[in-house]
Protein backbone atom coordinates (compact mmCIF):
# COMPACT_ATOMS: atom_id res chain seq x y z
CA UNK A 1 0.00 0.00 0.00
CA UNK A 2 1.72 3.32 -1.12
CA UNK A 3 2.27 5.42 1.61
CA UNK A 4 0.76 9.48 1.89
CA UNK A 5 2.82 11.86 1.99
CA UNK A 6 2.06 13.70 5.15
CA UNK A 7 0.05 17.04 5.69
CA UNK A 8 2.90 20.74 4.46
CA UNK A 9 1.72 21.42 7.92
CA UNK A 10 2.99 18.92 9.73
CA UNK A 11 6.34 18.89 7.85
CA UNK A 12 6.97 22.31 8.51
CA UNK A 13 5.25 22.69 12.12
CA UNK A 14 8.89 21.30 13.41
CA UNK A 15 10.81 24.71 11.77
CA UNK A 16 8.33 27.26 12.74
CA UNK A 17 8.22 26.25 16.58
CA UNK A 18 12.12 26.35 16.62
CA UNK A 19 12.17 29.37 15.06
CA UNK A 20 9.64 30.52 17.42
CA UNK A 21 11.59 29.34 20.43
CA UNK A 22 14.72 31.25 19.56
CA UNK A 23 12.80 34.50 19.04
CA UNK A 24 11.57 33.86 22.65
CA UNK A 25 14.59 33.22 23.80
CA UNK A 26 16.68 36.32 22.06
CA UNK A 27 13.75 38.16 23.25
CA UNK A 28 13.96 37.40 26.53
CA UNK A 29 17.72 38.02 26.63
CA UNK A 30 17.45 41.40 25.29
CA UNK A 31 14.83 42.02 27.71
CA UNK A 32 16.91 40.70 30.69
CA UNK A 33 19.78 43.40 29.75
CA UNK A 34 17.89 46.06 29.30
CA UNK A 35 15.77 45.50 32.71
CA UNK A 36 19.20 44.36 34.48
CA UNK A 37 19.74 47.51 36.62
CA UNK A 38 15.95 47.05 37.95
CA UNK A 39 16.25 43.23 38.56
CA UNK A 40 19.46 44.08 40.50
CA UNK A 41 17.77 46.67 42.85
CA UNK A 42 14.74 45.02 43.21
CA UNK A 43 16.86 42.19 44.47
CA UNK A 44 18.54 44.32 46.37
CA UNK A 45 15.36 45.92 47.94
CA UNK A 46 14.17 42.12 48.62
CA UNK A 47 17.22 41.36 50.62
CA UNK A 48 17.28 44.75 52.78
CA UNK A 49 13.49 43.88 53.52
CA UNK A 50 14.93 40.55 54.39
CA UNK A 51 17.94 41.80 56.56
CA UNK A 52 15.30 44.74 58.28
CA UNK A 53 12.82 42.03 59.08
CA UNK A 54 15.79 39.49 60.59
CA UNK A 55 16.87 42.22 62.50
CA UNK A 56 13.32 43.81 63.69
CA UNK A 57 12.88 40.00 64.87
CA UNK A 58 16.24 39.85 66.90
CA UNK A 59 15.53 42.97 68.95
CA UNK A 60 13.97 42.58 71.99
CA UNK A 61 10.15 43.75 72.65
CA UNK A 62 11.46 46.03 75.41
CA UNK A 63 13.80 47.79 73.01
CA UNK A 64 10.88 47.59 69.84
CA UNK A 65 9.16 51.11 71.56
CA UNK A 66 12.57 53.55 71.05
CA UNK A 67 14.03 51.73 68.21
CA UNK A 68 10.92 52.77 66.83
CA UNK A 69 10.89 56.00 68.09
CA UNK A 70 14.40 56.78 66.70
CA UNK A 71 13.57 55.69 63.34
CA UNK A 72 10.40 57.97 63.05
CA UNK A 73 12.57 60.66 64.19
CA UNK A 74 15.31 60.08 61.39
CA UNK A 75 12.87 59.90 59.13
CA UNK A 76 11.36 63.19 60.77
CA UNK A 77 14.39 64.88 59.69
CA UNK A 78 15.34 63.33 56.55
CA UNK A 79 11.68 64.86 55.54
CA UNK A 80 12.06 68.31 56.82
CA UNK A 81 15.68 68.88 55.19
CA UNK A 82 16.30 70.01 52.12
CA UNK A 83 16.17 67.58 49.06
CA UNK A 84 16.53 65.12 51.81
CA UNK A 85 13.81 62.69 50.62
CA UNK A 86 15.67 63.01 47.24
CA UNK A 87 18.59 62.14 48.64
CA UNK A 88 17.54 59.17 51.14
CA UNK A 89 16.14 57.79 47.53
CA UNK A 90 19.25 57.79 46.12
CA UNK A 91 20.83 56.41 49.12
CA UNK A 92 18.21 54.05 49.50
CA UNK A 93 18.82 52.58 45.50
CA UNK A 94 22.43 52.56 46.06
CA UNK A 95 22.51 50.28 48.87
CA UNK A 96 20.15 47.84 46.94
CA UNK A 97 22.09 47.88 44.11
CA UNK A 98 25.15 46.89 46.17
CA UNK A 99 22.76 44.34 48.08
CA UNK A 100 21.56 42.94 45.03
CA UNK A 101 24.56 42.58 42.78
CA UNK A 102 25.61 39.17 41.38
CA UNK A 103 28.74 37.62 43.28
CA UNK A 104 30.35 35.04 42.08
CA UNK A 105 29.41 31.38 43.43
CA UNK A 106 31.75 29.72 45.56
CA UNK A 107 32.51 26.49 45.14
CA UNK A 108 31.67 24.78 48.96
CA UNK A 109 32.64 20.83 48.15
CA UNK A 110 34.10 18.35 45.50
CA UNK A 111 32.30 17.92 42.22
CA UNK A 112 31.26 14.54 40.87
CA UNK A 113 34.58 13.84 39.02
CA UNK A 114 36.30 14.41 42.43
CA UNK A 115 33.79 12.30 44.56
CA UNK A 116 34.46 9.66 41.89
CA UNK A 117 37.99 9.67 42.82
CA UNK A 118 38.10 10.19 47.00
CA UNK A 119 36.13 6.71 46.54
CA UNK A 120 37.92 5.33 43.97
CA UNK A 121 41.45 6.29 46.28
CA UNK A 122 39.11 4.59 49.32
CA UNK A 123 38.55 1.68 48.11
CA UNK A 124 42.07 1.06 47.10
CA UNK A 125 43.14 1.59 50.44
CA UNK A 126 40.38 -0.64 51.95
CA UNK A 127 43.28 -4.08 51.83
CA UNK A 128 45.55 -2.21 53.37
CA UNK A 129 44.14 -0.05 56.08
CA UNK A 130 41.26 -3.14 57.52
CA UNK A 131 41.36 -6.67 59.27
CA UNK A 132 38.98 -9.11 59.36
CA UNK A 133 38.62 -9.60 62.95
CA UNK A 134 37.59 -5.27 62.86
CA UNK A 135 33.94 -4.96 64.61
CA UNK A 136 33.94 -1.51 63.00
CA UNK A 137 35.88 -0.97 60.54
CA UNK A 138 37.01 2.29 59.33
CA UNK A 139 37.62 1.34 55.96
CA UNK A 140 35.54 -1.07 53.66
CA UNK A 141 34.38 -1.72 50.66
CA UNK A 142 31.27 0.04 49.69
CA UNK A 143 31.97 2.42 53.06
CA UNK A 144 32.17 6.39 52.96
CA UNK A 145 35.20 7.79 52.22
CA UNK A 146 34.37 11.16 54.66
CA UNK A 147 35.06 8.84 57.76
CA UNK A 148 38.41 8.59 56.60
CA UNK A 149 39.30 11.68 54.62
CA UNK A 150 40.16 15.25 55.16
CA UNK A 151 41.40 18.33 54.04
CA UNK A 152 40.59 17.68 50.50
CA UNK A 153 42.19 19.92 47.79
CA UNK A 154 41.91 19.49 43.96
CA UNK A 155 43.90 21.42 41.21
CA UNK A 156 42.13 22.95 38.23
CA UNK A 157 42.76 19.52 36.54
CA UNK A 158 41.05 17.98 39.26
CA UNK A 159 43.66 15.87 40.69
CA UNK A 160 44.39 16.58 44.23
CA UNK A 161 47.25 18.33 45.35
CA UNK A 162 46.64 17.72 49.52
CA UNK A 163 44.78 15.33 51.25
CA UNK A 164 44.55 13.91 55.28
CA UNK A 165 43.84 10.28 55.76
CA UNK A 166 42.69 8.94 59.13
CA UNK A 167 44.14 5.06 59.25
CA UNK A 168 43.32 2.62 62.09
CA UNK A 169 45.72 2.27 64.99
CA UNK A 170 46.55 -1.54 64.23
CA UNK A 171 48.05 -0.21 61.12
CA UNK A 172 52.35 -0.85 61.52
CA UNK A 173 53.22 2.48 60.36
CA UNK A 174 56.37 2.14 62.01
CA UNK A 175 57.69 0.13 59.34
CA UNK A 176 59.65 1.14 56.28
CA UNK A 177 57.88 -1.10 54.33
CA UNK A 178 54.37 -0.83 54.90
CA UNK A 179 54.70 3.04 54.49
CA UNK A 180 56.25 2.47 51.60
CA UNK A 181 53.25 0.24 49.83
CA UNK A 182 50.84 3.31 50.86
CA UNK A 183 52.87 5.73 49.74
CA UNK A 184 53.33 3.91 46.26
CA UNK A 185 49.34 3.52 45.80
CA UNK A 186 48.82 6.90 46.96
CA UNK A 187 51.57 8.42 44.24
CA UNK A 188 50.07 6.14 41.47
CA UNK A 189 46.31 6.91 42.21
CA UNK A 190 46.62 10.78 42.45
CA UNK A 191 48.60 11.24 39.28
CA UNK A 192 52.22 10.36 38.09
CA UNK A 193 54.66 13.01 37.06
CA UNK A 194 54.78 14.94 40.39
CA UNK A 195 56.34 14.75 44.20
CA UNK A 196 54.29 14.21 46.73
CA UNK A 197 55.40 14.47 50.84
CA UNK A 198 53.97 11.89 53.33
CA UNK A 199 53.72 13.42 56.70
CA UNK A 200 53.60 10.43 59.17
CA UNK A 201 51.99 11.36 62.40
CA UNK A 202 52.34 8.20 64.14
CA UNK A 203 50.74 9.01 67.39
CA UNK A 204 47.68 10.51 65.66
CA UNK A 205 47.48 7.81 63.11
CA UNK A 206 47.11 10.52 60.64
CA UNK A 207 48.57 10.63 57.04
CA UNK A 208 48.87 13.93 55.16
CA UNK A 209 49.65 13.98 51.48
CA UNK A 210 50.48 17.46 49.85
CA UNK A 211 51.80 17.99 46.46
CA UNK A 212 55.35 19.96 46.00
CA UNK A 213 55.80 22.75 43.73
CA UNK A 214 59.10 22.60 41.47
CA UNK A 215 62.22 24.17 42.53
CA UNK A 216 62.94 26.94 40.87
CA UNK A 217 65.68 25.98 37.95
CA UNK A 218 66.36 29.96 37.24
CA UNK A 219 68.89 31.05 39.96
CA UNK A 220 72.30 31.01 38.23
CA UNK A 221 75.80 31.24 40.20
CA UNK A 222 76.41 34.24 42.43
CA UNK A 223 77.80 35.87 45.05
CA UNK A 224 75.72 34.62 48.01
CA UNK A 225 75.43 36.64 51.35
CA UNK A 226 77.08 33.96 53.55
CA UNK A 227 79.67 34.07 56.75
CA UNK A 228 83.04 32.56 56.10
CA UNK A 229 83.16 29.14 56.44
CA UNK A 230 79.37 28.66 54.95
CA UNK A 231 78.35 27.47 51.30
CA UNK A 232 75.04 27.41 49.76
CA UNK A 233 74.63 24.23 48.29
CA UNK A 234 71.49 24.93 46.50
CA UNK A 235 67.43 26.12 47.25
CA UNK A 236 64.71 24.40 48.66
CA UNK A 237 61.30 24.38 49.84
CA UNK A 238 60.68 27.36 52.24
CA UNK A 239 59.00 25.44 55.00
CA UNK A 240 62.09 22.68 55.94
CA UNK A 241 64.73 25.56 56.40
CA UNK A 242 64.94 28.40 58.69
CA UNK A 243 67.00 31.02 56.47
CA UNK A 244 66.45 32.31 52.99
CA UNK A 245 69.54 34.04 51.45
CA UNK A 246 68.99 37.24 48.70
CA UNK A 247 69.14 35.97 44.84
CA UNK A 248 68.87 37.72 41.98
CA UNK A 249 67.00 36.45 39.21
CA UNK A 250 65.40 37.19 35.77
CA UNK A 251 62.43 38.57 37.64
CA UNK A 252 64.26 40.33 40.42
CA UNK A 253 65.66 40.67 43.94
CA UNK A 254 64.02 37.66 46.32
CA UNK A 255 64.80 35.99 49.09
CA UNK A 256 64.94 31.86 48.52
CA UNK A 257 65.40 29.88 51.04
CA UNK A 258 69.22 28.30 51.21
CA UNK A 259 70.64 25.04 51.68
CA UNK A 260 73.80 26.31 53.97
CA UNK A 261 76.76 23.44 54.96
CA UNK A 262 78.89 25.27 57.30
CA UNK A 263 82.76 24.10 57.01
CA UNK A 264 85.73 24.90 59.74
CA UNK A 265 86.76 24.17 63.26
CA UNK A 266 83.08 23.79 64.81
CA UNK A 267 81.49 22.41 62.15
CA UNK A 268 80.09 18.41 62.54
CA UNK A 269 79.54 17.87 59.64
CA UNK A 270 83.43 19.10 57.64
CA UNK A 271 83.55 17.06 54.43
CA UNK A 272 80.86 16.17 51.80
CA UNK A 273 79.95 13.30 49.59
CA UNK A 274 78.34 13.97 46.20
CA UNK A 275 76.73 11.11 44.26
CA UNK A 276 74.95 11.30 41.33
CA UNK A 277 74.04 10.23 37.71
CA UNK A 278 75.94 11.36 34.09
CA UNK A 279 74.51 15.14 33.63
CA UNK A 280 72.96 15.06 36.47
CA UNK A 281 74.56 18.41 37.99
CA UNK A 282 77.78 17.01 39.48
CA UNK A 283 80.33 19.14 38.31
CA UNK A 284 78.14 21.97 38.27
CA UNK A 285 77.84 21.58 42.05
CA UNK A 286 81.45 21.00 42.55
CA UNK A 287 82.02 24.96 40.58
CA UNK A 288 79.69 26.51 42.23
CA UNK A 289 81.54 25.42 45.63
CA UNK A 290 84.92 26.21 43.80
CA UNK A 291 83.59 29.92 42.83
CA UNK A 292 82.20 30.14 46.40
CA UNK A 293 85.42 29.51 48.10
CA UNK A 294 88.28 31.02 46.11
CA UNK A 295 87.35 34.66 47.86
CA UNK A 296 88.43 33.23 51.10
CA UNK A 297 90.95 29.79 50.24
CA UNK A 298 93.08 27.82 48.18
CA UNK A 299 91.27 25.35 45.97
CA UNK A 300 92.68 22.19 44.33
CA UNK A 301 91.15 20.30 41.94
CA UNK A 302 91.48 16.58 40.86
CA UNK A 303 89.32 15.62 38.02
CA UNK A 304 89.54 11.68 37.31
CA UNK A 305 87.35 11.47 34.40
CA UNK A 306 89.38 14.06 32.38
CA UNK A 307 86.95 15.77 30.35
CA UNK A 308 87.75 19.16 30.94
CA UNK A 309 84.99 20.31 33.14
CA UNK A 310 87.22 22.40 35.08
CA UNK A 311 89.45 24.27 32.58
CA UNK A 312 87.85 27.27 33.26
CA UNK A 313 89.50 27.22 37.03
CA UNK A 314 93.12 26.68 35.84
CA UNK A 315 96.02 29.05 36.26
CA UNK A 316 93.26 31.14 38.53
CA UNK A 317 94.36 33.03 41.42
CA UNK A 318 93.84 30.88 44.12
CA UNK A 319 93.55 27.68 42.41
CA UNK A 320 96.62 25.82 43.15
CA UNK A 321 96.11 23.16 40.00
CA UNK A 322 93.72 21.04 38.18
CA UNK A 323 95.02 17.67 38.07
CA UNK A 324 93.96 15.42 35.32
CA UNK A 325 96.41 12.52 35.35
CA UNK A 326 97.64 9.90 37.47
CA UNK A 327 100.90 11.32 38.60
CA UNK A 328 99.86 14.95 39.35
CA UNK A 329 96.99 13.85 41.22
CA UNK A 330 98.94 11.69 43.51
CA UNK A 331 101.93 14.39 43.47
CA UNK A 332 99.16 16.74 44.64
CA UNK A 333 97.48 14.73 47.13
CA UNK A 334 100.75 13.90 48.67
CA UNK A 335 101.13 17.20 48.94
CA UNK A 336 97.98 18.06 50.78
CA UNK A 337 98.19 15.55 53.25
CA UNK A 338 101.67 16.94 54.05
CA UNK A 339 100.02 20.93 54.39
CA UNK A 340 97.65 19.58 56.71
CA UNK A 341 100.25 17.87 58.77
CA UNK A 342 102.39 20.87 58.99
CA UNK A 343 99.58 23.08 60.31
CA UNK A 344 98.57 20.89 62.66
CA UNK A 345 102.47 20.92 64.27
CA UNK A 346 102.13 25.06 63.53
CA UNK A 347 98.78 25.41 65.26
CA UNK A 348 99.87 23.42 67.91
CA UNK A 349 103.20 24.67 68.75
CA UNK A 350 101.70 28.15 69.00
CA UNK A 351 99.14 26.77 71.23
CA UNK A 352 101.90 25.81 73.80
CA UNK A 353 103.91 28.24 73.25
CA UNK A 354 100.60 30.64 74.32
CA UNK A 355 100.34 32.34 70.70
CA UNK A 356 97.87 32.45 68.27
CA UNK A 357 97.65 30.36 65.46
CA UNK A 358 100.04 31.36 61.85
CA UNK A 359 98.34 33.06 59.20
CA UNK A 360 99.00 30.51 57.02
CA UNK A 361 97.07 27.79 58.62
CA UNK A 362 93.97 29.95 59.13
CA UNK A 363 93.21 30.00 55.65
CA UNK A 364 90.71 27.58 54.05
CA UNK A 365 92.25 24.56 51.76
CA UNK A 366 89.57 22.94 49.28
CA UNK A 367 90.55 19.55 47.90
CA UNK A 368 87.27 18.72 45.05
CA UNK A 369 87.32 15.66 43.92
CA UNK A 370 85.99 14.72 40.66
CA UNK A 371 85.29 10.71 39.68
CA UNK A 372 88.51 9.60 41.97
CA UNK A 373 87.44 6.04 41.32
CA UNK A 374 88.97 6.25 37.80
CA UNK A 375 92.41 7.25 39.24
CA UNK A 376 91.91 4.16 41.61
CA UNK A 377 91.39 1.68 38.69
CA UNK A 378 94.50 3.26 36.85
CA UNK A 379 96.54 3.00 40.10
CA UNK A 380 95.52 -0.57 40.41
CA UNK A 381 96.86 -0.99 36.56
CA UNK A 382 100.15 0.82 37.46
CA UNK A 383 100.53 -0.98 41.08
CA UNK A 384 100.82 2.81 42.52
CA UNK A 385 99.50 4.24 45.21
CA UNK A 386 95.83 4.75 45.46
CA UNK A 387 95.12 8.22 45.51
CA UNK A 388 91.81 7.70 48.10
CA UNK A 389 94.87 6.36 50.52
CA UNK A 390 96.32 9.87 50.31
CA UNK A 391 93.04 11.61 51.73
CA UNK A 392 93.44 10.00 55.29
CA UNK A 393 95.24 12.86 56.78
CA UNK A 394 93.02 15.81 55.43
CA UNK A 395 89.95 13.49 56.06
CA UNK A 396 90.56 12.54 59.79
CA UNK A 397 92.32 15.65 61.10
CA UNK A 398 90.79 18.93 58.21
CA UNK A 399 88.33 20.26 60.90
CA UNK A 400 91.14 21.87 62.94
CA UNK A 401 93.77 22.16 59.81
CA UNK A 402 90.84 24.12 57.98
CA UNK A 403 91.12 21.30 55.13
CA UNK A 404 87.76 20.72 53.65
CA UNK A 405 87.47 17.41 51.16
CA UNK A 406 84.71 17.41 48.65
CA UNK A 407 84.20 14.10 46.72
CA UNK A 408 82.07 13.42 43.56
CA UNK A 409 81.23 9.80 42.63
CA UNK A 410 78.72 8.57 40.21
CA UNK A 411 75.88 5.63 41.04
CA UNK A 412 78.02 2.82 38.81
CA UNK A 413 81.41 3.64 40.68
CA UNK A 414 79.83 4.66 44.33
CA UNK A 415 80.98 1.44 45.75
CA UNK A 416 84.74 2.20 44.58
CA UNK A 417 84.68 4.84 47.08
CA UNK A 418 87.22 3.89 49.80
CA UNK A 419 86.24 3.51 53.99
CA UNK A 420 87.85 6.54 54.86
CA UNK A 421 85.83 8.71 52.47
CA UNK A 422 82.20 6.97 53.43
CA UNK A 423 82.98 7.47 57.35
CA UNK A 424 84.06 11.00 56.90
CA UNK A 425 81.97 12.71 54.84
CA UNK A 426 79.02 13.35 56.56
CA UNK A 427 77.24 15.98 54.35
CA UNK A 428 75.60 14.22 51.72
CA UNK A 429 74.21 15.12 48.18
CA UNK A 430 72.27 12.94 45.69
CA UNK A 431 71.73 14.48 42.16
CA UNK A 432 69.46 13.18 39.21
CA UNK A 433 66.76 10.59 39.18
CA UNK A 434 67.55 7.90 41.42
CA UNK A 435 65.14 5.07 43.28
CA UNK A 436 64.28 5.30 46.94
CA UNK A 437 66.99 2.54 47.66
CA UNK A 438 69.90 4.13 45.87
CA UNK A 439 68.77 7.70 47.84
CA UNK A 440 69.07 5.88 51.32
CA UNK A 441 72.09 4.09 50.43
CA UNK A 442 74.09 7.44 50.47
CA UNK A 443 71.84 9.60 52.44
CA UNK A 444 71.09 6.66 54.98
CA UNK A 445 67.52 7.27 55.17
CA UNK A 446 64.87 7.66 52.52
CA UNK A 447 63.29 11.10 51.56
CA UNK A 448 59.87 11.52 52.27
CA UNK A 449 59.22 12.89 48.99
CA UNK A 450 58.51 10.27 46.09
CA UNK A 451 60.99 11.18 43.21
CA UNK A 452 60.00 12.23 39.62
CA UNK A 453 61.14 10.40 36.58
CA UNK A 454 62.20 13.24 34.55
CA UNK A 455 64.24 15.72 36.68
CA UNK A 456 66.62 18.78 35.83
CA UNK A 457 70.05 19.08 35.64
CA UNK A 458 71.46 20.16 39.76
CA UNK A 459 67.85 18.47 41.36
CA UNK A 460 68.47 15.96 44.27
CA UNK A 461 68.36 15.75 48.06
CA UNK A 462 70.78 17.18 50.02
CA UNK A 463 71.20 15.80 54.42
CA UNK A 464 73.76 17.17 56.61
CA UNK A 465 75.17 14.95 59.05
CA UNK A 466 71.50 14.06 60.77
CA UNK A 467 69.40 16.23 59.97
CA UNK A 468 66.19 15.63 58.00
CA UNK A 469 66.08 15.33 53.79
CA UNK A 470 65.87 18.25 52.29
CA UNK A 471 65.00 18.62 48.47
CA UNK A 472 67.55 20.42 46.76
CA UNK A 473 68.52 22.65 43.01
CA UNK A 474 71.75 23.11 42.82
CA UNK A 475 72.65 27.07 41.09
CA UNK A 476 72.66 27.34 37.59
CA UNK A 477 76.91 26.68 37.35
CA UNK A 478 77.46 25.74 33.94
CA UNK A 479 80.79 25.36 32.30
CA UNK A 480 81.68 28.83 30.61
CA UNK A 481 83.17 27.26 27.80
CA UNK A 482 80.23 24.80 26.78
CA UNK A 483 78.23 26.22 23.98
CA UNK A 484 75.15 24.56 24.53
CA UNK A 485 74.76 26.13 28.25
CA UNK A 486 72.73 29.11 28.60
CA UNK A 487 74.54 32.44 27.79
CA UNK A 488 73.14 34.14 30.63
CA UNK A 489 74.16 31.02 32.56
CA UNK A 490 77.93 30.95 31.54
CA UNK A 491 78.20 34.75 31.49
CA UNK A 492 77.42 34.38 35.50
CA UNK A 493 79.84 32.12 35.70
CA UNK A 494 82.89 33.87 33.73
CA UNK A 495 81.85 37.36 36.15
CA UNK A 496 82.67 35.27 39.19
CA UNK A 497 86.52 33.63 38.28
CA UNK A 498 88.80 35.20 40.02
CA UNK A 499 91.82 36.60 37.21
CA UNK A 500 94.67 35.26 35.95
CA UNK A 501 97.71 34.16 38.23
CA UNK A 502 99.58 35.40 35.41
CA UNK A 503 98.27 38.39 35.63
CA UNK A 504 99.41 39.05 39.13
CA UNK A 505 102.93 36.96 38.98
CA UNK A 506 105.26 36.30 35.56
CA UNK A 507 105.20 32.78 34.76
CA UNK A 508 107.45 30.79 36.17
CA UNK A 509 110.15 29.92 32.84
CA UNK A 510 110.66 25.88 33.28
CA UNK A 511 113.97 24.15 33.09
CA UNK A 512 114.98 22.47 29.74
CA UNK A 513 116.10 19.53 31.00
CA UNK A 514 112.19 18.85 32.65
CA UNK A 515 110.95 19.26 29.33
CA UNK A 516 113.17 16.65 28.10
CA UNK A 517 111.49 13.71 30.36
CA UNK A 518 108.54 11.48 29.25
CA UNK A 519 106.29 12.64 31.76
CA UNK A 520 106.52 16.38 31.16
CA UNK A 521 102.76 17.03 31.66
CA UNK A 522 102.55 15.82 35.44
CA UNK A 523 106.24 17.13 36.14
CA UNK A 524 105.44 20.49 35.10
CA UNK A 525 101.83 20.67 36.92
CA UNK A 526 103.83 19.32 40.66
CA UNK A 527 106.24 22.37 39.92
CA UNK A 528 104.04 24.92 39.62
CA UNK A 529 101.52 23.52 42.78
CA UNK A 530 105.49 23.78 44.55
CA UNK A 531 106.34 26.89 43.18
CA UNK A 532 102.49 28.78 44.34
CA UNK A 533 102.51 26.77 47.91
Amino acid sequence: MARRPLPRILTSGSDRIARSREIARTAADSATDVLHPLITITRGLRRLAATARAKWAATPKERRGPTLFLVAACVLVVALVPYGPLLALVGVMGAAAWKGRERPVVKTGPDEAELARLQGLYEALVPYFSVPDDPAPLFAHGGEWSSAFGDHTFDDDGRLTRLRIKYPAYFTDGEAASRARIEQLLHAKSGRGREYRFDWDEEGNQLVMTVLAPLPTAIAAQRFVTAPGETVLGFTDADTVQRTVPVVTAEGEEDAPAVVWRTGPRSTEPHLLVVGQPGSGVSSLLRSIALQALPHGDVLIVEGAGTGEYACLAGRAGVLAVECGLSGALASLEWAAQETERRLIAANRARQAGLPAPEDTKRPLWLLLDRPSVLTHLAAADDRTDPQTLLQVPLRHGRAAQVTVVVAEQFDSVDAVGEAVRSHTRARVVLGPASPAQTASVLGTEPHTTPTPDVPPGRGYARLGTAPVLRLQVPATPDPYDDAAPAAHRQAVTSLLPPRASALAPDPVPDQDLLSEPDTESTQQHAAVTAET
